[in-house]
């Protein structure tokens, strides 16, 4: 039953004292009632409305109808009360809040003895894999890893590797320029860069000899794309600087490599080439690792090696002393110095050592292909 504040007739202690009694106990039972906001708006209003609420009746019926010799002991009764009624009032929204938290945490409790959700590991990518592994080789071989920018100036990437202004891969049909180029002088001007050379010269700039890093990089050339080009490759390339420096160790250093790589059985063989940064230059041949080379499968051709029993894997030589002479000045005497370099397509490996026939499967980024070397 719903409580209404009675008209005082008796203001003794025993009787403020038994109307005070009833009104706290009348409150405890609708506080005890309350189970939502809602229901609580509803409350808080019956008790604490300005207008009509509880605490403004036993003001106006209790405090101001009360004899001057009772006003005194009233007011301290009808404060007292208006705190409790308050106090209540405040406990009462808490423990709805409280429990309907808790309700909220009990309803999302997480069953610990269901599955949990699979998220699958990543792995590397067979490219990047091959890279690393070739890194690899040549970082037990005390070689230091060096890395440059991919958009490269025209003097790094060709003038200070020796390649003259007429020559070929400075044509647009070989290399892709960042637009809007040709008001800058020739060796200023922005392009994509064609190999990871201009590396060489930068760790030259900045460090003494001797020097010996690898460099493994991304590369831009403007190649139409098809089962063996890509416009982006990935190139990995060495070079090797000191005194005394000869063809022979170039020869006994990818001779090791290529065992590091392919196996111990694989034979090396060097052939004579043309690069503008070395001179004498050549191209490195491995045996096939794939039949043995045999140049046959079985009663089939070997196609890896066109039945020939030997694979192209990259090309070398000897430092040209024209490259020299642009890093002159910090210790690189051609008259005292010399060195070798070396350059391979990482993704062309990738291709011999996994067995894919099409370049362009390493750049679709289709999952299911790429599961296979998970």
């Amino acid at each position: 039953m719903t409580y209404t504040v009675p008209k005082l007739k008796n203001y003794s202690a025993a009787a403020l004292g038994k109307a005070a009694g009833k009104l706290v106990s009348a409150l405890e039972q609708e506080s005890a009632a309350v189970k939502n906001e809602t229901v609580w708006k509803e409350f808080r209003d019956r008790w604490v409305g300005r207008k009509s609420g509880v605490l403004t009746q036993i003001n106006e019926l209790w405090l101001k109808a009360a004899p001057k010799e009772a006003k005194r002991e009233v007011g301290q009764l009808v404060n007292e009360l208006k705190k409790e009624v308050e106090n209540t009032v405040e406990l009462t929204l808490q423990r709805i809040r409280t429990g309907a938290a808790e309700s909220r945490l009990t309803a999302e409790r997480l069953d610990i003895t269901l599955p949990g959700n699979h998220r699958p590991l990543g792995a590397e990518h067979p490219v990047i894999k091959t890279m690393n592994e070739i890194v690899s080789v040549f970082r037990n071989l005390g070689y230091s890893v060096e890395d440059g920018p991919v958009i490269e100036t025209d003097y790094y990437n060709f003038e200070a590797l020796n390649f003259p202004p007429n020559h070929p891969a400075r044509d647009t049909q070989d290399t892709l320029f960042v637009a809007n180029q040709e008001s800058k002088p020739l060796r200023e001007r922005l392009l994509l860069r064609t190999h990871t050379s201009p590396v060489q010269i930068r760790t030259m700039e900045k460090m003494k000899p001797p020097i010996r890093i690898v460099i493994p990089g991304k590369v831009h050339r403007n190649d139409p794309p098809d089962a063996s080009h890509s416009p982006m490759f990935h190139q990995i390339e060495g070079l090797a600087v000191d005194t005394n420096i000869t063809f022979g160790d170039l020869k006994g250093t990818l001779d090791h490599a290529m065992k590091a790589l392919f196996g111990s059985s694989v034979k090396t063989s060097f052939r004579p080439s043309f690069f503008p940064f070395t001179e004498p230059s050549a191209e490195m041949l491995v045996s096939c690792f794939i039949c043995g080379g045999s140049g046959k499968r079985g009663a089939e051709p070997c196609r890896p090696c066109k039945l020939t029993g030997w694979i192209e894997i990259l090309g070398c030589g000897m430092v040209d002393p024209n490259v020299f002479e642009f890093v002159k000045h910090n210790g690189y005497d051609p008259q005292k110095i010399s060195g070798f370099a070396f350059g391979m397509g990482a993704d062309r490996i990738a291709i011999l050592k996994y067995g894919v026939d099409d370049i362009q499967l390493f750049f679709n980024g289709d999952v299911r292909f790429l599961q296979q070397f998970a």
